[in-house]
């Protein structure tokens, strides 16, 4: 007869600096650290062969975290169902361009900034969608994006006070962030998204001073650098719960600099947990800059991106609550595999990635002014199948649950290769660094 526990196969383990370790469980999202002297227990207990009961507090742990399961349960049929709740109909994710302008010109852009905001119509048909819809939802969440979102402050404003009274009306959990380049992100500014339910952020710093400037310029070519860090500094002050995470792009140009800007940061937000850096590697995505930019390879990417996280970590920067974030169950699914989510651009057209927009497998609909959307789902097949259900290796996958073969669809079209998360690739490594982070934090 075989044993009644047994480890889970979507466990990840990773053994920390202080000789302990970390378990991290890609179905239920639980991380647990465990120290030098309950190592041994917690190994035994995830043996292959299971276990026959619990007998002690560790064992007990590990099952009520999903680390060791009930030999009776069918994991491939859990990771199946689990996939099957991205397609719930009560949730609606909505990417929306204000505006498709931007007052940057950043060197390794991809966006053509062809449109400016959204026009009186697009506004009129997002409200009576949203209110349509409302009946039947429980969960609402917005993603303010660009061009530059803050140009058209006052669509964001008019649009979010539509929402929020729906929300309040229909009971519905209301949620939003916004990715800006923090030029216009004012106290004041700042205040007012507060107010709108706006508060989680992403701003990127790529440097210090001239190495920022030389990178993220004004349209006309001024520098940005120390206005943003200005409103950052400002925006210290405010008491309140806000998430925001500075994003370091980095490529070959700016890669030696990102020491630097770790230590200014240090400086200046170590001792608020409100702001978390998050490194990511420049990509050509297809825009006109693509032919200009200093790229790292992948493999230099993978290193870099932890080796500097680790860096920033050491010298008590916090780490983007994105990271460990984006590891709970399907939290690495794209927003476009998922089939509750839609882009909106400034002229109504839809989308479902915010990279390729002038692709036509990515345009796949409009919105009318009466709130009715005209939808091709053949084309939206393409980016919400093309994952776990067709590809063996990601169905066998630890991290299956996470990202279930779908955190880049456009990856998986342009080079019919797997798209694996950066945490999945370094999973030892990025474990390590969320025991190390939350060392700092408490």
């Amino acid at each position: 007869m075989k044993n009644a526990y047994v480890p889970s196969r979507f466990n990840a383990l990773s053994h920390t600096d202080d000789n302990g370790l970390v378990l991290f469980n890609s179905y239920t999202g639980a991380i647990a650290h465990f120290s030098d002297t309950e190592k041994q227990t917690v190994l035994s207990a995830l043996k292959r062969a299971g276990t026959n009961q619990l007998e002690n507090e560790i064992q007990e742990d590990l099952y009520n975290n999903g680390f060791l399961i009930s030999s009776s349960v069918d994991e491939k049929r859990r990771a199946q169902f689990l996939h099957q709740s991205l397609h719930r109909t009560d949730m609606m994710h909505l990417i929306l361009m204000p505006t498709e302008a931007c007052n940057f010109r950043c060197t390794y852009c991809y966006e053509s900034f062809e449109r400016g905001n959204m026009n009186r119509k697009i506004r009129n048909g997002l409200k009576s969608f949203v209110q349509q819809k409302a009946a039947t939802l429980s969960n609402l969440h917005i993603s303010w994006f660009g061009g530059e979102p803050l140009i058209a402050l006052d669509v964001i404003e008019e649009l979010s006070e539509s929402f929020l009274a729906v929300a309040k009306e229909n009971n519905i959990q209301y949620s939003c962030d916004l990715v800006t380049n923090g030029y216009l992100l004012t106290k004041d500014v700042f205040q007012r998204l507060l107010s709108w339910n706006i508060n989680q952020f992403m701003i990127t710093i790529d440097g210090i001073g001239e190495v920022h400037d030389s990178r993220r310029y004004l349209t006309g070519g001024g520098k940005t650098f120390d206005t943003i860090l200005k409103n950052l500094l400002a925006i210290k002050e405010i008491p309140g719960v806000f998430d925001i995470t500075i994003r370091t792009n980095f490529d070959e140009d700016n890669l030696k600099e990102a020491s630097e800007l770790t230590r200014f940061l240090k400086e200046h937000f170590t001792d608020d947990q409100r702001f978390g850096i998050l490194f990511r590697p420049v990509g050509k995505w297809g825009g006109k800059n693509d032919d200009d930019i200093p790229v790292c390879s992948r493999t230099m990417a993978d290193k870099k991106i932890w080796e500097l996280t680790d860096e920033a970590i050491t010298e008590g920067v916090n780490m983007s609550s994105m990271v460990s974030g984006s590891m709970m169950p399907s939290a690495s699914v794209c927003y476009s595999a998922k089939p509750h989510s839609l882009v909106v651009g400034s002229d109504g057209q839809l989308y479902k990635c915010t990279l390729s927009l002038n692709e036509e497998c990515n345009k796949v609909g409009t919105l009318h002014e009466d709130g009715q959307l005209d939808l091709d789902f053949d084309k939206i097949a393409n980016w919400v199948t093309s994952g776990e259900e067709t590809d063996e290796g990601c169905q066998s996958c630890f991290y299956r649950p996470a990202c279930q073969g779908n955190h880049c669809p456009l990856y998986r079209m342009r080079t019919g290769e797997r798209p694996c998360p950066y945490e999945k690739r370094s999973i030892k490594k990025v474990l390590n660094l969320i025991w190390k982070n939350s060392l700092e934090r408490w």
